[in-house]
């Protein structure tokens, strides 16, 4: 009985998941507000009420595709930090966590870039933003303590210049305004890590 019940909650799981991907493709090609139910129901090849099964609005679809993905993103922020390797190390780790999501799946960036911040509702629940500031804060913080970053500069000033800068290079990838090639995401890395930590290194 109990593999029985094991196996319906996988199953349902897989079910939500397929629903959940079908919804970030067709939210990257429509856009969310010209998105339909139907559209994500049709592009996950299931009935329009199996859906709202498993969420109950469009708006908790999006809702769950954000809480979703920045859990991910902050467990393994999270590992990082608990690497113990330098700080530089552990920041050019983060950077790599944030920008390659672009290569693994483009059309979740661009639904978190172009439609998370222009709903209020998501906007007001998303303290995982502010987690991975205090993550990266943390990271500079034990740095200074180590000496091996300047102490004299405040590490939550410098985690929101890190982060942003790394928003920046997704915007500009979702909005054409950057080359995206394997090559360039890893100049990209690169760029925003040298230029932050070498502002922070101690002469």
């Amino acid at each position: 009985m109990l593999a029985g019940m094991a196996t319906a909650r996988s199953s349902a799981d897989a079910r939500r998941d397929k629903i959940r991907d079908a919804a970030v493709r067709v939210f990257a090609r429509k856009g969310f507000h010209d998105a339909r139910v139907g559209d994500i129901a049709a592009e996950a090849g299931v009935a329009h009420g199996l859906l709202y099964h498993y969420f109950e609005s469009k708006d908790a679809l999006l809702e769950s595709v954000f809480r979703e993905t920045w859990s991910a993103m902050l467990e393994l922020i999270r590992e990082v930090e608990e690497s113990g390797e330098p700080a530089r190390e552990q920041l050019r780790r983060v950077a790599a966590v944030v920008l390659r999501t672009w290569r693994r799946d483009p059309d979740l960036v661009r639904v978190l870039v172009r439609e998370v911040t222009r709903t209020p509702q998501i906007q007001q629940q998303a303290e995982e933003v502010g987690h991975a500031y205090q993550a990266i804060e943390r990271i500079v913080r034990l740095g200074q303590e180590r000496r091996e970053l300047r102490t004299d500069l405040d590490p939550r000033l410098a985690a929101l210049v890190l982060y942003g800068a790394l928003e920046e290079i997704l915007t500009g990838w979702v909005l054409g305004q950057l080359p995206d090639s394997d090559e360039e995401i890893a100049r990209a890395e690169h760029a925003v890590v040298e230029i932050i930590t070498r502002g922070l290194t101690r002469e």
